[in-house]
């Protein structure tokens, strides 16, 4: 029962992601901690991390096809976010269980108010970094990435919420191309997260797997839907948001 129970909310993650093209993450630790019922906040981080390294990873692969990441963008903000997520995700380990689902309750408040007010920007696809705008690039990436890398460690988040509207102010780079790029930093963010609580001995690895199963069948159901519902994908993502913003509310209420 608990492996299907596991199993089952690891596919609501990857559906959303599928459906919705992110911010499924925010939704898995609640999940392992009140449905799948691991016990310990910390716990539920650190095995949340490895799955959102992993679905981020599977992702990757298939934008790597469409050629849009950027990779010197995101390699340099990935080198800043590495040390803020160390920063992080140590800090966290430091801090009382029940104090830290307050902070990440008003984490997913805040995220929901973004998904509903935020509005895709038009950029410049053929944007990279050189010798010419690194002067201009460079400072912007270190500084988001360090912050970005730091908050994704200290919550256990792949943090596509705030990477892909970083990179956008960084770089000026479309929306497409910061969503493709994002899921390098994810994936590296999530891997530096997990490597972490798993020294601690904070990653339920036999969950991990079960989540890890079910976010595929999920995603592979999202994604076949995804094309069906397009039309309505403003709803969704509000519909969405909201969902999180009542999630974010209930682990507040529990925290406290």
């Amino acid at each position: 029962m608990l492996d299907l129970t596991t199993i089952l909310s690891g596919s609501i993650v990857g559906l959303i992601l599928g459906v919705v093209g992110g911010g499924g993450s925010i939704i898995a630790v609640p999940l392992l901690l009140y449905v799948v019922g691991i016990p310990d906040a910390h716990a539920a981080i650190g095995t949340s991390a490895v799955a959102v390294a992993v679905s981020a990873f599977a992702n990757l692969l298939t934008k790597l096809r469409q050629g849009l990441v950027k990779w010197p963008c995101v390699l340099v903000f990935s080198a800043a976010g590495l040390l803020g997520n160390f920063a992080g995700s140590s800090l966290a380990l430091r801090i009382d269980g029940q104090h830290l689902l307050v902070a990440f309750g008003i984490l997913m408040v805040v995220v929901a108010m973004v998904m509903l007010l935020r509005r895709d920007a038009e950029g410049d696809p053929d944007v990279k970094l050189s010798l010419n705008t690194a002067r201009h690039m460079l400072p912007w990436l270190l500084g988001v990435g360090l912050a970005v890398g730091a908050l994704s460690g200290f919550f256990g988040i792949g943090g596509g919420f705030l990477i892909v509207p970083s990179l956008m102010l960084a770089t000026g780079m479309p929306i497409a191309n910061a969503i493709a790029t994002s899921l390098v930093a994810i994936t590296i963010f999530g891997a530096a997260t997990s490597a972490n609580y798993a020294w601690s001995g904070l990653v339920q690895w036999n969950v991990a797997v079960n989540f890890i199963a079910g976010g595929i069948v999920g995603g592979i159901v999202g994604t076949l839907l995804q094309s069906r519902l397009a039309n309505q994908k403003g709803l969704l993502n509000s519909i969405f948001a909201c969902f999180v913003m009542a999630i974010g509310c209930f682990v507040i209420f529990k925290g406290v």
